[in-house]
């Protein structure tokens, strides 16, 4: 029998400082995680295709809980990287397991007007590398498309289902400023542009000085008003002939930036009859975005695992989105839809912005720090 029960057993060895500053931050980078991975996000501008809307310095919290935060695809990656290993080029994730995806329940679907968080789809807007979904490019732009509409672009007027949709109020649209002389950056800086908002042509064969601009409509006037700017046109190079770039290229997309479309977004059931001219729009999500394997299309046929298709239903739901800097944003006016599975959240609001070109009194937007973003 033992009868030293009523004797203290040895108190547990006291930690090093060491150990307690190692358990604090394993504690923390798990914390982090969790929250960056289920409820919010930070992400920053790096391009002016959301202005003014939003500008390049921006900082923002994005919210994975409004549409669901999805389940990591890619579990071998080291914790707050995204695709690199901080401050170097060796990659932060291996692709050896990639794991089915699940979304949560949110509280809310994507709507048209949300300023969309997504990961792009196509590789050649991630620098050509084939980056597992959830480790592609993040982009930031306005759902000006939801599943199952038709969006069409007509002289930069967008509609959605036939009907006008509501601009943003500080959209942005490119036009062609002549100047009597090439103009001082100080005066341009005067009129609120910074080095993304204009580029220098050149001169004409008078002397004047040719500019295109990036403008929101109050730009627009107080450019017009100056006594050194001889006129102001809209900029024809983005709404005649057709543009190359433009999705998809085909003989059956004659279209650019300001006319383009219509075009019909796919939705989850929609099924639609398999021949040259669909696959034209469809091809790329029926290959890449929908989990087929062994996809063959030629000459206007579509064949999956070796059988012939004439008819696809689509599996999951698509958006259609642009920058609101209309004329300087490279979007699914450009490279596509957006699957349902690369939608990252919804952009909440700004706690931070820094102008990089400001001087150093000037740099941060005091104005726009904990502003709502709309």
């Amino acid at each position: 029998m033992n009868w030293k029960f009523w004797k203290k057993s040895n108190p547990k060895k006291p930690q090093s400082l060491f150990e307690e500053w190692a358990n604090s931050i394993v504690f923390a980078v798990v914390a982090a995680t969790l929250i960056r991975w289920s409820t919010v996000q930070a992400f920053v501008i790096p391009t002016p295709s959301m202005e003014n809307s939003l500008l390049v310095g921006d900082y923002l919290f994005v919210s994975k809980f409004h549409y669901g935060a999805q389940t990591p695809r890619t579990p071998l990656q080291i914790p707050l990287t995204h695709q690199k290993i901080w401050g170097t080029e060796i990659p932060s994730y291996s692709s050896w397991i990639q794991l089915p995806t699940y979304r949560f329940p949110g509280i809310s679907e994507v709507k048209r007007g949300d300023v969309v968080v997504f990961n792009v789809p196509r590789k050649a807007q991630s620098e050509g590398i084939d980056y597992p979904i959830d480790l592609k490019n993040n982009y930031v732009k306005r759902c000006v498309g939801t599943p199952g509409d038709i969006v069409q672009v007509i002289g930069r007027d967008l509609n959605v289902n036939g009907e006008p949709l509501a601009q943003p109020i500080n959209m942005k649209f490119s036009y062609l400023v002549t100047a009597k002389d090439e103009i001082n950056k100080r005066n341009l800086n005067k009129l609120g542009l910074d080095s993304d908002d204009y580029y220098y042509l050149g001169r004409l064969d008078d002397g004047k000085g040719m500019y295109r601009m990036f403008l929101t409509k109050a730009q627009l006037e107080e450019v017009k008003a100056v006594t050194f700017v001889r006129s102001v046109i809209q900029d024809y190079m983005t709404s005649s002939g057709t543009d190359d770039g433009i999705f998809p290229s085909s003989k059956y997309t004659p279209w650019n930036g300001d006319n383009y479309g219509p075009v019909v977004i796919p939705k989850k059931g929609m099924t639609i009859s398999v021949n040259d001219s669909t696959l034209a729009f469809y091809s790329d999500i029926i290959k890449l975005d929908e989990d087929n394997t062994n996809v063959e299309i030629n000459d206007g046929h579509l064949r999956v695992n070796g059988q012939n298709i004439t008819s696809y239903t689509f599996k999951q739901d698509y958006f259609f989105m642009m920058g609101d800097n209309r004329n300087n944003s490279l979007d699914s006016r450009y490279w596509g839809f957006v699957p349902e599975n690369h939608v990252v959240g919804k952009a909440l609001f700004i706690w931070f912005s820094v102008d990089q070109e400001a001087s150093v009194a000037n740099k941060v937007r005091w104005n726009r720090i904990f502003n709502i973003i709309r």
